[in-house]
Protein backbone atom coordinates (compact mmCIF):
# COMPACT_ATOMS: atom_id res chain seq x y z
CA UNK A 1 0.00 0.00 0.00
CA UNK A 2 1.58 3.58 -0.48
CA UNK A 3 1.48 6.09 1.97
CA UNK A 4 -1.20 8.82 2.15
CA UNK A 5 0.04 12.32 2.76
CA UNK A 6 -0.30 15.87 1.93
CA UNK A 7 0.40 17.57 -1.24
CA UNK A 8 2.82 21.08 -0.50
CA UNK A 9 4.71 23.10 -2.53
CA UNK A 10 8.70 22.12 -1.84
CA UNK A 11 11.51 23.32 -3.93
CA UNK A 12 13.46 20.36 -5.77
CA UNK A 13 10.58 18.31 -6.59
CA UNK A 14 12.07 15.44 -8.32
CA UNK A 15 11.48 15.50 -11.78
CA UNK A 16 10.36 12.11 -13.18
CA UNK A 17 7.59 12.29 -9.87
CA UNK A 18 6.16 15.69 -11.56
CA UNK A 19 6.30 14.40 -14.75
CA UNK A 20 4.35 11.27 -13.35
CA UNK A 21 1.57 13.86 -11.49
CA UNK A 22 1.48 15.98 -14.21
CA UNK A 23 -0.46 18.34 -11.52
CA UNK A 24 -1.04 21.63 -10.11
CA UNK A 25 -2.07 21.38 -6.69
CA UNK A 26 -3.52 24.40 -5.07
CA UNK A 27 -4.18 24.73 -2.06
CA UNK A 28 -7.36 24.91 -0.03
CA UNK A 29 -7.95 28.73 0.36
CA UNK A 30 -7.31 29.29 3.79
CA UNK A 31 -7.02 31.95 6.27
CA UNK A 32 -3.82 33.33 7.39
CA UNK A 33 -2.67 31.64 10.34
CA UNK A 34 -3.81 32.31 13.69
CA UNK A 35 -3.52 30.34 16.91
CA UNK A 36 -4.78 26.75 17.07
CA UNK A 37 -4.47 23.55 16.53
CA UNK A 38 -1.40 22.90 14.14
CA UNK A 39 -1.61 21.92 10.33
CA UNK A 40 -5.24 23.54 10.05
CA UNK A 41 -6.81 26.60 8.61
CA UNK A 42 -5.91 29.60 11.93
CA UNK A 43 -2.84 28.09 12.82
CA UNK A 44 0.58 28.75 13.65
CA UNK A 45 1.52 25.64 11.46
CA UNK A 46 -0.48 26.91 8.34
CA UNK A 47 2.13 28.49 6.75
CA UNK A 48 2.42 29.54 3.12
CA UNK A 49 4.71 26.73 1.75
CA UNK A 50 2.72 24.37 4.08
CA UNK A 51 -1.25 24.75 2.59
CA UNK A 52 -1.82 28.53 1.24
CA UNK A 53 0.45 27.97 -2.21
CA UNK A 54 0.00 26.15 -4.96
CA UNK A 55 2.66 23.80 -6.55
CA UNK A 56 4.48 25.41 -9.40
CA UNK A 57 2.19 23.87 -12.64
CA UNK A 58 3.16 20.97 -14.49
CA UNK A 59 4.75 22.02 -17.93
CA UNK A 60 1.71 20.77 -20.21
CA UNK A 61 -0.06 23.67 -17.96
CA UNK A 62 2.47 26.42 -17.60
CA UNK A 63 1.19 28.03 -21.16
CA UNK A 64 -1.73 30.53 -20.17
CA UNK A 65 -4.22 29.16 -23.16
CA UNK A 66 -3.67 25.71 -22.58
CA UNK A 67 -6.29 25.29 -19.52
CA UNK A 68 -8.76 28.00 -21.39
CA UNK A 69 -8.82 25.77 -24.30
CA UNK A 70 -9.58 22.70 -22.19
CA UNK A 71 -11.90 24.20 -20.18
CA UNK A 72 -14.07 25.42 -23.63
CA UNK A 73 -13.55 22.18 -25.68
CA UNK A 74 -14.77 19.94 -22.18
CA UNK A 75 -17.90 22.95 -22.48
CA UNK A 76 -18.11 22.73 -26.10
CA UNK A 77 -18.86 19.40 -26.46
CA UNK A 78 -21.38 19.13 -23.71
CA UNK A 79 -23.46 21.81 -25.84
CA UNK A 80 -22.70 20.08 -29.20
CA UNK A 81 -24.76 17.21 -27.22
CA UNK A 82 -27.32 19.67 -25.14
CA UNK A 83 -28.77 21.32 -28.33
CA UNK A 84 -28.89 17.96 -30.32
CA UNK A 85 -30.93 16.76 -28.25
CA UNK A 86 -32.64 19.71 -27.79
CA UNK A 87 -32.81 19.84 -31.48
CA UNK A 88 -34.32 16.07 -31.78
CA UNK A 89 -36.67 15.29 -28.69
CA UNK A 90 -40.45 17.01 -28.55
CA UNK A 91 -41.96 17.75 -25.45
CA UNK A 92 -41.11 16.05 -22.16
CA UNK A 93 -44.45 15.61 -19.96
CA UNK A 94 -43.37 18.93 -17.68
CA UNK A 95 -42.30 21.04 -20.00
CA UNK A 96 -45.59 22.89 -21.65
CA UNK A 97 -46.57 23.81 -18.08
CA UNK A 98 -43.19 25.26 -17.49
CA UNK A 99 -43.35 27.11 -21.18
CA UNK A 100 -46.62 27.76 -21.38
CA UNK A 101 -46.66 29.33 -17.62
CA UNK A 102 -43.42 31.55 -18.66
CA UNK A 103 -45.46 32.59 -22.00
CA UNK A 104 -48.48 33.72 -19.10
CA UNK A 105 -45.62 35.84 -17.43
CA UNK A 106 -44.43 37.33 -20.14
CA UNK A 107 -48.18 38.47 -21.60
CA UNK A 108 -50.32 38.71 -18.74
CA UNK A 109 -47.67 39.18 -15.82
CA UNK A 110 -50.48 37.27 -13.55
CA UNK A 111 -48.83 34.70 -11.02
CA UNK A 112 -52.24 32.36 -12.24
CA UNK A 113 -50.50 28.29 -12.69
CA UNK A 114 -47.91 26.20 -11.42
CA UNK A 115 -47.53 27.51 -7.80
CA UNK A 116 -45.89 24.04 -7.02
CA UNK A 117 -42.66 26.05 -8.40
CA UNK A 118 -41.64 28.94 -7.63
CA UNK A 119 -41.25 31.69 -10.66
CA UNK A 120 -37.24 31.89 -11.22
CA UNK A 121 -36.96 28.93 -13.21
CA UNK A 122 -39.53 29.66 -15.75
CA UNK A 123 -38.40 33.55 -15.93
CA UNK A 124 -35.10 31.71 -17.10
CA UNK A 125 -36.93 30.07 -19.57
CA UNK A 126 -38.81 32.98 -20.02
CA UNK A 127 -36.33 34.55 -21.72
CA UNK A 128 -36.34 32.31 -24.50
CA UNK A 129 -39.94 31.89 -25.03
CA UNK A 130 -39.59 35.83 -25.39
CA UNK A 131 -37.37 35.53 -28.40
CA UNK A 132 -39.67 33.16 -30.00
CA UNK A 133 -42.17 35.46 -30.00
CA UNK A 134 -44.97 33.19 -29.77
CA UNK A 135 -48.98 33.94 -30.61
CA UNK A 136 -50.12 33.82 -26.73
CA UNK A 137 -54.12 33.29 -26.78
CA UNK A 138 -54.89 35.97 -23.72
CA UNK A 139 -58.71 34.66 -23.93
CA UNK A 140 -57.21 30.76 -22.52
CA UNK A 141 -59.22 29.88 -19.39
CA UNK A 142 -57.90 26.12 -19.01
CA UNK A 143 -55.95 24.64 -16.22
CA UNK A 144 -51.73 24.54 -16.41
CA UNK A 145 -52.29 20.81 -17.82
CA UNK A 146 -53.97 22.41 -20.75
CA UNK A 147 -52.18 25.52 -21.25
CA UNK A 148 -48.89 24.39 -22.31
CA UNK A 149 -50.47 21.67 -25.00
CA UNK A 150 -52.71 24.86 -26.06
CA UNK A 151 -49.58 27.48 -26.58
CA UNK A 152 -47.77 24.86 -28.92
CA UNK A 153 -50.48 22.82 -30.51
CA UNK A 154 -53.27 24.90 -30.88
CA UNK A 155 -52.33 28.54 -31.62
CA UNK A 156 -50.38 28.44 -34.44
CA UNK A 157 -46.91 28.07 -33.19
CA UNK A 158 -44.26 25.95 -34.21
CA UNK A 159 -43.39 23.54 -31.49
CA UNK A 160 -40.02 22.45 -32.58
CA UNK A 161 -39.06 26.30 -32.44
CA UNK A 162 -40.56 27.01 -29.34
CA UNK A 163 -39.12 24.37 -27.36
CA UNK A 164 -35.85 24.49 -29.00
CA UNK A 165 -35.74 28.84 -27.99
CA UNK A 166 -37.41 27.71 -24.46
CA UNK A 167 -34.48 25.14 -23.74
CA UNK A 168 -31.60 27.41 -24.81
CA UNK A 169 -31.40 29.08 -21.62
CA UNK A 170 -31.96 26.20 -19.41
CA UNK A 171 -28.61 24.61 -21.61
CA UNK A 172 -26.57 28.01 -20.90
CA UNK A 173 -27.30 28.15 -17.28
CA UNK A 174 -26.44 24.46 -17.41
CA UNK A 175 -22.78 25.20 -19.16
CA UNK A 176 -21.99 28.39 -17.19
CA UNK A 177 -22.65 25.99 -13.78
CA UNK A 178 -20.23 23.76 -15.26
CA UNK A 179 -17.52 26.70 -14.90
CA UNK A 180 -18.40 26.47 -11.29
CA UNK A 181 -17.60 23.04 -11.18
CA UNK A 182 -14.16 23.69 -12.20
CA UNK A 183 -13.47 26.56 -10.42
CA UNK A 184 -14.86 24.89 -7.43
CA UNK A 185 -12.71 22.00 -7.45
CA UNK A 186 -9.64 23.87 -8.85
CA UNK A 187 -9.47 25.98 -5.58
CA UNK A 188 -9.17 22.41 -3.96
CA UNK A 189 -7.04 20.59 -5.89
CA UNK A 190 -5.45 22.62 -8.94
CA UNK A 191 -6.36 22.62 -12.34
CA UNK A 192 -5.87 18.98 -13.45
CA UNK A 193 -8.40 18.11 -10.36
CA UNK A 194 -10.23 21.17 -12.24
CA UNK A 195 -10.15 19.87 -15.62
CA UNK A 196 -11.26 16.16 -13.87
CA UNK A 197 -14.31 17.55 -12.42
CA UNK A 198 -15.18 19.35 -15.40
CA UNK A 199 -15.09 16.66 -17.44
CA UNK A 200 -16.90 13.96 -15.21
CA UNK A 201 -19.49 17.12 -14.93
CA UNK A 202 -19.80 17.61 -18.98
CA UNK A 203 -19.79 13.94 -19.84
CA UNK A 204 -22.58 12.86 -17.05
CA UNK A 205 -25.43 11.52 -19.12
CA UNK A 206 -27.96 12.89 -16.37
CA UNK A 207 -26.84 16.51 -16.58
CA UNK A 208 -27.15 16.50 -20.48
CA UNK A 209 -30.20 15.26 -20.58
CA UNK A 210 -32.36 17.17 -17.71
CA UNK A 211 -29.50 20.26 -18.88
CA UNK A 212 -31.18 19.87 -22.15
CA UNK A 213 -35.12 20.55 -21.29
CA UNK A 214 -36.99 23.68 -20.36
CA UNK A 215 -37.28 21.71 -16.95
CA UNK A 216 -36.30 23.40 -13.43
CA UNK A 217 -34.58 20.32 -11.70
CA UNK A 218 -31.06 21.51 -12.93
CA UNK A 219 -31.02 25.10 -12.70
CA UNK A 220 -32.08 24.56 -8.80
CA UNK A 221 -29.18 21.82 -8.06
CA UNK A 222 -26.39 24.09 -9.69
CA UNK A 223 -27.78 27.29 -7.75
CA UNK A 224 -27.43 25.47 -4.54
CA UNK A 225 -24.20 23.99 -5.91
CA UNK A 226 -22.93 27.77 -6.22
CA UNK A 227 -23.87 28.70 -3.13
CA UNK A 228 -21.74 25.81 -1.73
CA UNK A 229 -18.98 27.73 -3.72
CA UNK A 230 -19.58 30.73 -2.52
CA UNK A 231 -19.63 30.14 1.10
CA UNK A 232 -16.45 28.21 0.98
CA UNK A 233 -14.72 31.45 -0.79
CA UNK A 234 -16.28 33.39 1.99
CA UNK A 235 -13.57 31.45 4.59
CA UNK A 236 -11.56 34.11 2.80
CA UNK A 237 -13.62 37.15 2.34
CA UNK A 238 -16.78 36.98 3.95
CA UNK A 239 -17.66 40.67 3.53
CA UNK A 240 -17.94 39.67 -0.67
CA UNK A 241 -18.86 36.07 -0.67
CA UNK A 242 -21.55 36.03 2.35
CA UNK A 243 -24.05 37.73 0.98
CA UNK A 244 -23.28 36.28 -3.04
CA UNK A 245 -23.96 32.88 -1.50
CA UNK A 246 -27.23 34.23 -0.38
CA UNK A 247 -28.33 35.30 -3.64
CA UNK A 248 -27.45 32.13 -4.97
CA UNK A 249 -29.41 30.23 -2.21
CA UNK A 250 -32.12 32.39 -3.02
CA UNK A 251 -32.14 31.87 -6.49
CA UNK A 252 -32.47 27.70 -5.66
CA UNK A 253 -35.51 28.47 -3.76
CA UNK A 254 -37.48 30.85 -6.05
CA UNK A 255 -36.74 27.75 -8.26
CA UNK A 256 -37.47 24.70 -6.84
CA UNK A 257 -38.72 23.96 -3.04
CA UNK A 258 -37.53 20.67 -2.81
CA UNK A 259 -34.01 22.98 -1.81
CA UNK A 260 -35.52 24.08 1.15
CA UNK A 261 -34.10 21.00 2.64
CA UNK A 262 -31.10 22.94 2.16
CA UNK A 263 -31.10 25.82 3.73
CA UNK A 264 -30.33 24.62 7.48
CA UNK A 265 -26.88 23.42 6.19
CA UNK A 266 -26.20 26.26 3.88
CA UNK A 267 -26.92 28.65 6.91
CA UNK A 268 -24.58 26.52 9.26
CA UNK A 269 -21.84 26.34 6.68
CA UNK A 270 -22.25 30.76 6.68
CA UNK A 271 -21.43 30.68 10.10
CA UNK A 272 -18.73 28.19 9.86
CA UNK A 273 -17.04 30.19 6.96
CA UNK A 274 -17.56 33.53 8.95
CA UNK A 275 -16.52 32.32 12.48
CA UNK A 276 -13.57 30.81 10.71
CA UNK A 277 -12.25 34.05 8.70
CA UNK A 278 -12.86 35.69 11.54
CA UNK A 279 -10.73 33.78 13.79
CA UNK A 280 -7.94 33.40 11.49
CA UNK A 281 -7.61 37.37 10.73
CA UNK A 282 -7.76 37.95 14.72
CA UNK A 283 -6.22 36.81 17.49
CA UNK A 284 -8.46 35.01 20.19
CA UNK A 285 -7.64 36.77 22.73
CA UNK A 286 -8.73 39.57 21.01
CA UNK A 287 -12.42 38.86 20.52
CA UNK A 288 -14.00 37.11 22.92
CA UNK A 289 -16.19 33.90 22.14
CA UNK A 290 -19.38 36.20 22.32
CA UNK A 291 -18.44 38.23 19.26
CA UNK A 292 -17.27 36.06 17.02
CA UNK A 293 -20.02 34.20 17.90
CA UNK A 294 -22.30 37.14 16.98
CA UNK A 295 -20.48 37.39 13.77
CA UNK A 296 -21.54 34.18 12.65
CA UNK A 297 -24.75 34.37 13.36
CA UNK A 298 -25.09 37.58 11.45
CA UNK A 299 -23.28 36.11 8.93
CA UNK A 300 -26.22 32.95 8.88
CA UNK A 301 -28.71 35.50 9.24
CA UNK A 302 -27.20 37.89 5.86
CA UNK A 303 -27.12 34.60 3.75
CA UNK A 304 -31.20 34.23 5.10
CA UNK A 305 -31.97 37.84 4.11
CA UNK A 306 -30.11 37.77 0.98
CA UNK A 307 -32.16 34.40 -0.03
CA UNK A 308 -35.72 35.86 0.95
CA UNK A 309 -35.09 39.02 -0.44
CA UNK A 310 -34.36 36.71 -4.37
CA UNK A 311 -37.96 34.81 -3.87
CA UNK A 312 -39.76 37.58 -3.21
CA UNK A 313 -38.32 39.38 -6.34
CA UNK A 314 -38.78 36.79 -8.00
CA UNK A 315 -43.06 36.79 -7.89
CA UNK A 316 -42.50 40.56 -7.95
CA UNK A 317 -41.04 40.48 -11.23
CA UNK A 318 -43.79 38.80 -12.57
CA UNK A 319 -46.66 40.91 -11.01
CA UNK A 320 -45.68 43.81 -9.16
CA UNK A 321 -48.87 43.84 -7.08
CA UNK A 322 -48.38 40.10 -6.31
CA UNK A 323 -51.83 38.76 -7.20
CA UNK A 324 -52.57 35.81 -6.69
CA UNK A 325 -55.47 33.89 -8.79
CA UNK A 326 -54.45 30.28 -8.69
CA UNK A 327 -56.11 28.31 -11.52
CA UNK A 328 -56.39 25.08 -9.05
CA UNK A 329 -57.33 24.09 -6.08
CA UNK A 330 -54.96 24.56 -3.39
CA UNK A 331 -55.25 22.00 -0.57
CA UNK A 332 -55.43 22.38 3.15
CA UNK A 333 -52.18 21.57 5.18
CA UNK A 334 -53.04 20.90 8.77
CA UNK A 335 -50.71 19.69 11.79
CA UNK A 336 -46.57 20.54 12.19
CA UNK A 337 -46.80 20.62 8.12
CA UNK A 338 -49.29 23.70 8.23
CA UNK A 339 -47.45 25.46 10.93
CA UNK A 340 -44.75 25.71 8.86
CA UNK A 341 -45.90 27.28 5.66
CA UNK A 342 -47.76 29.43 7.93
CA UNK A 343 -44.70 30.82 9.49
CA UNK A 344 -42.61 30.99 6.43
CA UNK A 345 -41.62 34.89 5.55
CA UNK A 346 -42.48 34.07 1.60
CA UNK A 347 -45.02 35.58 -0.48
CA UNK A 348 -48.91 34.03 -0.47
CA UNK A 349 -48.55 32.28 -3.87
CA UNK A 350 -44.80 30.26 -2.42
CA UNK A 351 -46.90 29.12 0.54
CA UNK A 352 -49.53 27.88 -1.44
CA UNK A 353 -47.29 25.99 -3.90
CA UNK A 354 -46.07 24.22 -0.73
CA UNK A 355 -49.57 23.55 0.31
CA UNK A 356 -49.86 21.70 -3.46
CA UNK A 357 -46.47 20.29 -2.96
CA UNK A 358 -47.54 18.44 0.56
CA UNK A 359 -50.55 17.56 -1.03
CA UNK A 360 -48.67 15.50 -4.02
CA UNK A 361 -47.00 13.94 -0.88
CA UNK A 362 -49.85 12.35 -0.01
CA UNK A 363 -50.79 10.91 -3.25
CA UNK A 364 -50.39 7.37 -3.92
CA UNK A 365 -48.15 7.44 -6.75
CA UNK A 366 -47.24 4.06 -8.72
CA UNK A 367 -43.35 3.40 -8.76
CA UNK A 368 -41.18 0.92 -10.85
CA UNK A 369 -38.07 -0.88 -9.97
CA UNK A 370 -36.40 -3.92 -11.40
CA UNK A 371 -39.84 -5.26 -12.88
CA UNK A 372 -41.87 -4.62 -9.64
CA UNK A 373 -44.76 -2.55 -10.27
CA UNK A 374 -46.01 -0.87 -6.53
CA UNK A 375 -47.60 1.99 -4.95
CA UNK A 376 -46.17 4.98 -2.47
CA UNK A 377 -42.45 4.90 -2.22
CA UNK A 378 -39.06 3.17 -1.50
CA UNK A 379 -36.50 4.74 0.22
CA UNK A 380 -33.60 2.59 -1.68
CA UNK A 381 -35.45 4.07 -4.83
CA UNK A 382 -32.86 7.00 -5.81
CA UNK A 383 -29.75 5.35 -4.65
CA UNK A 384 -30.46 2.48 -6.63
CA UNK A 385 -31.21 4.05 -9.56
CA UNK A 386 -28.41 6.24 -9.78
CA UNK A 387 -26.10 3.39 -9.44
CA UNK A 388 -28.37 2.25 -12.84
CA UNK A 389 -27.87 5.44 -14.59
CA UNK A 390 -24.49 6.48 -13.70
CA UNK A 391 -21.17 5.37 -15.57
CA UNK A 392 -18.63 2.79 -13.93
CA UNK A 393 -16.06 5.16 -14.02
CA UNK A 394 -17.79 7.89 -12.81
CA UNK A 395 -19.35 6.11 -9.41
CA UNK A 396 -15.75 4.90 -8.42
CA UNK A 397 -14.53 8.29 -8.99
CA UNK A 398 -17.07 9.92 -6.93
CA UNK A 399 -16.72 6.94 -4.14
CA UNK A 400 -12.98 7.83 -4.08
CA UNK A 401 -13.68 11.80 -4.06
CA UNK A 402 -15.85 11.22 -0.74
CA UNK A 403 -12.75 9.37 1.16
CA UNK A 404 -10.34 11.79 -0.40
CA UNK A 405 -11.86 15.07 0.65
CA UNK A 406 -12.68 13.50 3.80
CA UNK A 407 -8.95 11.64 4.14
CA UNK A 408 -6.76 13.76 3.34
CA UNK A 409 -5.79 16.72 5.79
CA UNK A 410 -5.66 19.70 3.62
CA UNK A 411 -9.07 18.66 1.92
CA UNK A 412 -10.81 18.08 5.40
CA UNK A 413 -12.29 21.48 5.74
CA UNK A 414 -13.89 21.65 2.41
CA UNK A 415 -16.01 18.32 3.18
CA UNK A 416 -18.80 20.08 4.85
CA UNK A 417 -19.60 22.15 1.83
CA UNK A 418 -19.00 18.85 -0.30
CA UNK A 419 -20.78 16.22 1.50
CA UNK A 420 -23.16 16.98 3.37
CA UNK A 421 -25.49 19.49 1.34
CA UNK A 422 -24.99 16.09 -0.97
CA UNK A 423 -26.03 13.75 2.15
CA UNK A 424 -29.14 16.11 3.13
CA UNK A 425 -30.63 16.86 -0.27
CA UNK A 426 -30.47 12.95 -0.87
CA UNK A 427 -32.28 11.66 1.90
CA UNK A 428 -34.96 14.73 2.18
CA UNK A 429 -35.54 13.43 -2.08
CA UNK A 430 -35.83 9.86 -0.61
CA UNK A 431 -38.21 10.61 1.71
CA UNK A 432 -40.26 11.97 -0.91
CA UNK A 433 -43.38 10.06 -2.37
CA UNK A 434 -42.61 10.12 -6.42
CA UNK A 435 -39.65 7.42 -7.70
CA UNK A 436 -39.98 9.14 -10.89
CA UNK A 437 -36.58 9.50 -11.67
CA UNK A 438 -32.53 10.25 -11.20
CA UNK A 439 -33.39 13.99 -12.17
CA UNK A 440 -35.17 14.55 -8.28
CA UNK A 441 -30.62 13.60 -7.46
CA UNK A 442 -29.20 15.85 -10.21
CA UNK A 443 -27.49 18.05 -7.69
CA UNK A 444 -25.65 14.28 -6.63
CA UNK A 445 -23.33 14.29 -10.01
CA UNK A 446 -22.84 18.34 -9.52
CA UNK A 447 -21.26 17.81 -6.06
CA UNK A 448 -19.39 14.70 -6.18
CA UNK A 449 -17.68 15.69 -9.42
CA UNK A 450 -16.06 18.00 -7.02
CA UNK A 451 -15.10 15.90 -5.07
CA UNK A 452 -13.55 13.60 -7.59
CA UNK A 453 -11.21 15.58 -8.73
CA UNK A 454 -9.79 15.73 -5.48
CA UNK A 455 -8.57 12.39 -5.67
CA UNK A 456 -5.49 13.48 -7.30
CA UNK A 457 -4.30 15.16 -3.69
CA UNK A 458 -4.07 11.37 -2.70
CA UNK A 459 0.44 11.22 -3.49
CA UNK A 460 0.05 7.72 -4.98
CA UNK A 461 2.35 7.22 -7.63
CA UNK A 462 -0.26 5.20 -9.35
CA UNK A 463 -3.39 7.32 -8.72
CA UNK A 464 -2.96 10.02 -11.63
CA UNK A 465 -3.17 6.78 -14.30
CA UNK A 466 -5.99 5.20 -12.35
CA UNK A 467 -7.80 8.77 -12.42
CA UNK A 468 -7.33 9.25 -16.10
CA UNK A 469 -8.65 5.57 -17.16
CA UNK A 470 -11.33 5.88 -15.15
CA UNK A 471 -12.42 9.44 -16.39
CA UNK A 472 -11.92 8.17 -20.35
CA UNK A 473 -14.44 5.06 -19.53
CA UNK A 474 -17.04 7.74 -18.19
CA UNK A 475 -16.06 9.85 -21.67
CA UNK A 476 -16.46 6.31 -23.72
CA UNK A 477 -19.91 5.78 -22.33
CA UNK A 478 -21.26 8.97 -22.22
CA UNK A 479 -20.59 9.20 -25.61
CA UNK A 480 -21.94 5.75 -26.82
CA UNK A 481 -25.15 6.65 -25.66
CA UNK A 482 -25.30 9.94 -27.57
CA UNK A 483 -28.08 11.37 -28.11
CA UNK A 484 -30.33 9.22 -26.20
CA UNK A 485 -29.09 10.49 -22.78
CA UNK A 486 -33.02 10.01 -21.29
CA UNK A 487 -32.55 6.02 -20.96
CA UNK A 488 -28.92 6.07 -20.09
CA UNK A 489 -27.86 3.35 -17.79
CA UNK A 490 -24.46 2.25 -17.54
CA UNK A 491 -22.60 -1.18 -18.73
CA UNK A 492 -23.20 -2.69 -15.91
CA UNK A 493 -26.99 -2.91 -16.04
CA UNK A 494 -27.16 -3.61 -20.15
CA UNK A 495 -26.67 0.03 -21.29
CA UNK A 496 -29.65 2.46 -22.71
CA UNK A 497 -31.56 -0.59 -24.91
CA UNK A 498 -32.47 -2.43 -21.07
CA UNK A 499 -32.95 0.81 -18.67
CA UNK A 500 -36.62 0.40 -19.56
CA UNK A 501 -36.59 -3.33 -17.66
CA UNK A 502 -35.30 -1.65 -14.71
CA UNK A 503 -36.50 1.92 -14.41
CA UNK A 504 -39.23 4.09 -15.76
CA UNK A 505 -41.02 7.42 -16.31
CA UNK A 506 -37.87 10.54 -16.98
CA UNK A 507 -35.32 7.67 -16.48
CA UNK A 508 -36.33 6.38 -19.49
CA UNK A 509 -39.44 7.47 -21.51
CA UNK A 510 -40.48 11.12 -20.98
CA UNK A 511 -42.56 11.44 -24.19
CA UNK A 512 -39.38 12.75 -25.74
CA UNK A 513 -39.41 10.82 -28.85
CA UNK A 514 -42.97 11.21 -30.42
CA UNK A 515 -40.94 13.16 -33.17
CA UNK A 516 -38.64 10.12 -33.58
CA UNK A 517 -41.55 7.59 -33.95
CA UNK A 518 -43.06 9.51 -36.40
CA UNK A 519 -40.04 9.61 -38.71
CA UNK A 520 -40.06 5.71 -38.18
CA UNK A 521 -43.24 4.83 -39.22
CA UNK A 522 -42.63 7.27 -42.50
CA UNK A 523 -39.52 5.55 -42.98
CA UNK A 524 -40.48 1.70 -42.20
CA UNK A 525 -43.98 1.57 -41.54
CA UNK A 526 -46.02 3.74 -44.31
CA UNK A 527 -49.31 2.67 -44.85
CA UNK A 528 -49.80 0.59 -41.37
CA UNK A 529 -52.53 0.48 -39.36
CA UNK A 530 -51.02 2.00 -36.03
CA UNK A 531 -52.49 1.53 -32.01
CA UNK A 532 -50.71 3.59 -29.93
CA UNK A 533 -50.45 4.43 -26.30
CA UNK A 534 -48.36 7.74 -25.50
CA UNK A 535 -47.29 8.77 -22.30
CA UNK A 536 -46.52 12.61 -22.53
CA UNK A 537 -47.73 15.79 -23.66
CA UNK A 538 -47.25 15.63 -27.41
CA UNK A 539 -50.11 15.87 -29.70
CA UNK A 540 -49.41 12.31 -32.06
CA UNK A 541 -51.74 13.86 -35.04
CA UNK A 542 -48.95 17.10 -34.70
CA UNK A 543 -46.43 15.07 -36.08
CA UNK A 544 -48.81 12.83 -38.73
CA UNK A 545 -49.44 9.93 -36.26
CA UNK A 546 -52.59 9.01 -37.35
CA UNK A 547 -53.57 6.00 -34.41
CA UNK A 548 -56.07 4.40 -32.38
CA UNK A 549 -56.55 3.85 -28.88
CA UNK A 550 -56.07 -0.40 -28.18
CA UNK A 551 -57.33 0.02 -24.52
CA UNK A 552 -60.78 1.00 -26.31
CA UNK A 553 -61.19 -1.95 -28.05
CA UNK A 554 -61.69 -5.72 -27.82
CA UNK A 555 -58.16 -7.06 -27.52
CA UNK A 556 -59.30 -9.13 -30.76
CA UNK A 557 -59.61 -6.61 -32.74
CA UNK A 558 -55.95 -4.53 -32.12
CA UNK A 559 -54.44 -5.82 -35.80
CA UNK A 560 -51.22 -4.36 -36.91
CA UNK A 561 -48.88 -2.25 -35.41
CA UNK A 562 -49.31 -1.75 -31.63
CA UNK A 563 -46.84 1.35 -30.11
CA UNK A 564 -46.56 1.17 -26.38
CA UNK A 565 -43.96 4.15 -24.80
CA UNK A 566 -42.08 1.86 -22.44
CA UNK A 567 -42.96 3.80 -18.97
CA UNK A 568 -46.50 2.26 -20.16
CA UNK A 569 -45.19 -1.28 -20.91
CA UNK A 570 -43.88 -0.71 -17.42
CA UNK A 571 -47.06 -0.25 -15.53
CA UNK A 572 -49.21 -2.46 -17.77
CA UNK A 573 -51.75 -4.59 -15.91
CA UNK A 574 -54.84 -5.78 -16.74
CA UNK A 575 -55.76 -5.43 -20.28
CA UNK A 576 -53.20 -3.74 -21.61
CA UNK A 577 -50.69 -6.41 -19.80
CA UNK A 578 -52.79 -8.96 -22.14
CA UNK A 579 -52.32 -7.08 -25.09
CA UNK A 580 -48.50 -6.20 -24.87
CA UNK A 581 -47.66 -10.28 -23.84
CA UNK A 582 -49.64 -11.38 -27.08
CA UNK A 583 -47.80 -9.37 -29.19
CA UNK A 584 -44.54 -9.78 -30.79
CA UNK A 585 -41.81 -6.32 -30.22
CA UNK A 586 -40.38 -6.07 -33.43
CA UNK A 587 -38.39 -2.59 -32.63
CA UNK A 588 -37.80 0.22 -30.66
CA UNK A 589 -37.58 4.13 -30.95
CA UNK A 590 -34.85 6.27 -28.59
CA UNK A 591 -34.86 3.28 -26.61
CA UNK A 592 -37.81 5.04 -24.60
CA UNK A 593 -41.12 3.50 -27.17
CA UNK A 594 -41.41 -0.37 -28.45
CA UNK A 595 -43.03 -1.28 -31.52
CA UNK A 596 -45.03 -4.39 -31.57
CA UNK A 597 -46.72 -7.00 -34.46
CA UNK A 598 -49.85 -7.97 -34.08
Amino acid sequence: MGRLRITSRRRGVDGAAERMMALEQHSAPAPEAGPGTPGMPGTPDARPSQASQPLEPSRPFRRRWVVPLLVVVLLGQMAVAMVTTAVQQTPTIDEPVYVGTAADYLHEHRLRYNPEHPPLGKLVIAVGVGLADPHVDGSFTGDQGRLGRHLLYESGNDPWHLMLFARLPVIVLTLLFGLIVFAFARELVGVVGGLIALGLYAFSPDVIAHGSLATLDVPAAGFVLTSAWLLWRARRRPRLFVPAAGVALGAALATKMSTLAAVPVLLGLAAVSVWSARSASEPTASKPIHRRLARALAGAGVVALAALAVVWASYLVVDPRLRWSPQQPVPDVHGLRGLLVDLLPFPEAYRDGMRVQFGFENYPWEGFLFGRLYTGSLWYYLPTALLVKTPLGMLTLWAAGAVAVVAVRRLRPAAPYLLVPTAVLLAAAMTGSRDFGTRYAVFVPMFLAVAAGCVLAVRWRWVPVAVGALALFVVVSSVRTYPYYLPYSNEAFGGPAKTHLRLHDSNVDWGQDLGRLADRLRERYRGERIWLVYKGSGVPSFYGIRADDPRKVPVGEVRGLLIVSDSSVAKATGRMAVLIDSSRPIDTVGHSITIYRR
